[in-house]
Formats: structure tokens, C-alpha cells, sequence
């Protein structure tokens, strides 16, 4: 129903996943369960649905350390944000409202004035804490740590932080921009668009098993971008961070344009809205579901966030709050390494000034979930990782997004434990594309896993990720 390029309606910036989160160390990703330290490389996960999903079925004994590496520092800050926002402790903000604000946060283009001051507030810690990383060793947060990025890198993420902070005095209407991506990808369809979102969701969505959607809320989010509406109130401030810059090129020159050019099509329901082990919620009447993915998205996410508190603790509370020894004992002597190898000019190019008192450490007023640890890479890292011995067999599951896959290569078996996973994002949930499409990728994905060493464990047509096991010698 499009009228515009193949997947134009997905757009070029992965701001959430196209499909529901998952446990990546589940008996349905393993042959068993691996337990104890364990090690996962997220590549364009887009958001932490899979981090908070797969931290659920951590015992008290098993150490957690998600390696993420995203295509641009605009998706790494987002993430940062939403997992900031996630780790939020009960004194600071209530379970339920923590949820309100993330959903909308996740998947709204304009949010209430309250979710813009938490954003900005999250923005502003989390600049203070990247900018310490520039001017010590010593981690801001247990659970956090962008210390193997770049200098370059860091300071990207503060300038984005900044950004978001204190947005432009005159900003762009967002229902503008986002009104431009839709005629754009619409075409000479666009005053017909009623006709093409019911297209989308009926013989689209809903024959791929989201029944669950709504007419009314898919509708809504098509037409102005607002997935999440929880609360009375008004949802007219631009959610800066889902603007990012593209760069086209005009009449020879290139021009660096801001806006929104994430998912219009597929909807932010994917990720935690289609699923539930509660049965009572896909519930019908008179052949129609009684609950919605909003509310599915909002019992799965706080479910997440009462997982979180079980599990961690607020570092003021703790008698000892020694972050650099918190989460990732065995792996800290490795960190210096790390930054070093990142950057070997780093000790040339940026010297590291006298720390002044302002610049000392501050830890992150938020709660330390044990024995977990998500760790930032460079969007160029994954070819390098089997250059560096720490990496060599490590990883117990990698995951991959539909957008990444271009990416993988033999050299995964070379960083993965002997019975690692494979578990790559399908693109079923890639509206533009015709089922052939969607066939030929899912042969390709099939393709790309057997050369890099992995067998197929299960695969179906209406599987929304491809799982592979690595073959044994």
C-alpha cells in the first residue's frame, strides 16, 4: 500500500524492535538454560526490551553482562535514557507512574510536560556522568558504563544530551514532521490513508497474529505518532528523542535536515504490546479483544519494573556503593585494556585534564540491579571484536536486528561459547515488504548463520526471530 521506496514506512533510524522482547537465555534460544557469568551481544536491538526481558529469568547466583552495539550514538542515547528512566528507584518515581512515562517516552512523537521534565532531568545526569567518564576511570553507575566508547563517541552523546536538554526556542511541530514522513511515504494514496492504515492492520498485522491492535489506537499513532495516551493530559511537547538528523543531498551540496525518520508503519506495539502470559488480556467479546496492546503493554512493562526491584537496590541505601566493583568483578581488570585498544592514540589526542572538584564522580541516583552489567561498544566494533582475546568465545547469545544482519560474517563462531545462540530478527513485521520479501530474507538469514557455524534450531513461517545454535566441532 505504499507508494513510496520498498522501506520507506520503516524508515533509517531503528528507534524500537520489530518484534516482542525476549528472555535471550531461555530454553527456547538454548538447548539448556546457561547459568552462572554469562555474556550477550545485543547488535541494533534499538531498545532495551530484550535487556529487562532476559533479566527476569536471572537467578540470585547468575552474572548478567549485555554488550550493546547500536548503528548511530542517537539509538545508543535513547537507550540510555530508557534504561535510565527503568532503573528509576521507588523513592524517586512509583512503579506505575515509571511506567506511564517510559511507554511514552518509547513510543510517542509528543508527551506531557511532566515525561519532558523527566527527560530532560535524565538527560542532564546522564551528560554529567558521560562527561566523568572523559576525566576518570571510575564507573557513574554499576549497571551502566559507556566507558569503551570513543572520546569522540562520548562527546557525541553529550552533545545529544544537550540537545534534548535544551531543545531548539523555536522547535519543529513534530505532528508537521511526522505529517511529512506519511505523505512522503503515502504518495498520491495520501488522501486515502484511512483506507491504507486499515490495510496495514487488517490484512497485515492482525493475519500476523496482532489481533490484539486496535483500530482505534493503531489509527491514532498513524495519523500524529502517539502510540501511549495513559493519562489525561495533554500530549503536546515534541519527544526529542525521537529526532535525529539525516543528511541529504541537495543540488551537489549535503544538507544535515532534523527530523523524525524512525518506524511509521509497524507501530511501537510490537515490542511489549502483542504477547502476555496473561491470558486474561487477549480475552474476547463478540469476536473482538477486550484489552489492547496498550494495556498489554502496560501490565508487561511493569511487570519488567517490579522484576527490577526484586532484583536491585537504590546505591544510597547501600553501606558500601563501590561501583567499580558492584556487577562485573571478573571483567574490570579487562576495562583499561579496552579503552586502550578503542583508541590507541587516546593518550596523543585527548590528554586528560586536571580533574576539579565540580568534575569528581557522582553515582547515579538509581537502582543497582545485581550482578548486571549493559555495556556500550562502538557502532564499528562487532568485525573487531575476534582481534581482542577478551571477546574470543565469549558470548552465550547474540542478537541481531532485521536491520544489522548486513553485518554478520563468519567471524561470529570466533566470539561465541561453544554452544551459544544465534537469534536474529525476521522481518515479518516489515509491513512494506511482500511475503516473498519477507521469504527471501528469512533464506538469507538461514543462509548467513550456516557460514558463520551456526544450525537452525526452529524456524516457522509465523516466527518473528530465527533462532540458531552453534555447531559443535
Amino acid at each position: 500500500m505504499s507508494a513510496g521506496r520498498t522501506v520507506e514506512g520503516a524508515g533509517c533510524v531503528t528507534w524500537w524492535g520489530f518484534g516482542p522482547s525476549r528472555d535471550l537465555l531461555s530454553s527456547d534460544t538454548h538447548r539448556e538454560r546457561p547459568h552462572g557469568e554469562l555474556n550477550i551481544l545485543l547488535v541494533g536491538s534499538a531498545d532495551p526490551r530484550h535487556i529487562l526481558k532476559t533479566i527476569t529469568g536471572l537467578t540470585d547466583s547468575d552474572t548478567l553482562h549485555v554488550w550493546v552495539i547500536e548503528n548511530s550514538m542517537e539509538v545508543v542515547a535513547r537507550q540510555l535514557v530508557l534504561l535510565y528512566v527503568s532503573l528509576l528507584t521507588p523513592e524517586n518515581m512509583s512503579l506505575h507512574k515509571k511506567t506511564e512515562v517510559f511507554l511514552e517516552v518509547f513510543g510517542n512523537s509528543e508527551i506531557r510536560k511532566e515525561t519532558e521534565e523527566t527527560l530532560k532531568h535524565a538527560a542532564s545526569q546522564l551528560s554529567l556522568s558521560i562527561t566523568n567518564t572523559l576525566f576518570s576511570d571510575s564507573d557513574t553507575h554499576p549497571c551502566l558504563d559507556t566507558s569503551l566508547l570513543k572520546f569522540k563517541e562520548r562527546d557525541e552523546l553529550v552533545r545529544i544530551f544537550k540537545l534534548w536538554e535544551r531543545p531548539p526556542s523555536v522547535p519543529a511541530s513534530f505532528r508537521k514532521v511526522w505529517d511529512a514522513r506519511v505523505r512522503q511515504h503515502l504518495g498520491t494514496r495520501y488522501d486515502s490513508r484511512q483506507g491504507c492504515f486499515d490495510w496495514d492492520l487488517t490484512l497485515k498485522l492482525h493475519q500476523s497474529g496482532c489481533g490484539v491492535i486496535s483500530k482505534h489506537q493503531y489509527v491514532k499513532w498513524r495519523e500524529s505518532g502517539v502510540a501511549f495516551e495513559m493519562r489525561e493530559g495533554l500530549y503536546q511537547t515534541a519527544n526529542q528523542s525521537l529526532l535525529s538528523t539525516r543528511v541529504f543531498n541537495h543540488r551537489g551540496d549535503r544538507v544535515a535536515v532534523r527530523g523524525y525518520w524512525g518506524d511509521i508503519v509497524s507501530s511501537p506495539y510490537l515490542s511489549f504490546g502483542i504477547e502476555t502470559e496473561n491470558k486474561d488480556l487477549l480475552k474476547k467479546q463478540n469476536n473482538q479483544h477486550v484489552k489492547t496492546a496498550q494495556d498489554i503493554s502496560e501490565v508487561n512493562v511493569l511487570a519488567l519494573f517490579e522484576s527490577l526491584s526484586t532484583r536491585g537496590s537504590s546505591l544510597l541505601n547501600e553501606n558500601e556503593p563501590n561501583p567499580s566493583s558492584s556487577c562485573c568483578q571478573s571483567t574490570n581488570s579487562l576495562l583499561t585494556e579496552e579503552k586502550t585498544q578503542n583508541d590507541p592514540c587516546a593518550s596523543q589526542t585527548h590528554t586528560k585534564p586536571e580533574q576539579h572538584p565540580e568534575q569528581q564522580t557522582q553515582v547515579l541516583d538509581l537502582l543497582n540491579v545485581n550482578g548486571v552489567k549493559v555495556k556500550f561498544l562502538s557502532p564499528d566494533s562487532l568485525s573487531k571484536l575476534p582481534l581482542k582475546n577478551k571477546y574470543r568465545n565469549l558470548f552465550n547469545t547474540i542478537y541481531c536486528s532485521a536491520s544489522m544482519v548486513h553485518q554478520l560474517d563468519s567471524f561470529l563462531r570466533e566470539i561465541t561459547a561453544p554452544d551459544a545462540s544465534l537469534i536474529i530478527e525476521l522481518a515479518n513485521f516489515l509491513l512494506d515488504l511482500s511475503k516473498e520479501q519477507v521469504t527471501g530474507f528469512a533464506d538469507k538469514v538461514k543462509e548467513i548463520a550456516e557460514e558463520s557455524g551456526f544450525t537452525e534450531t526452529h524456524y516457522q513461517s509465523s516466527d518473528v526471530y530465527a533462532v540458531f545454535t552453534r555447531k559443535q566441532n
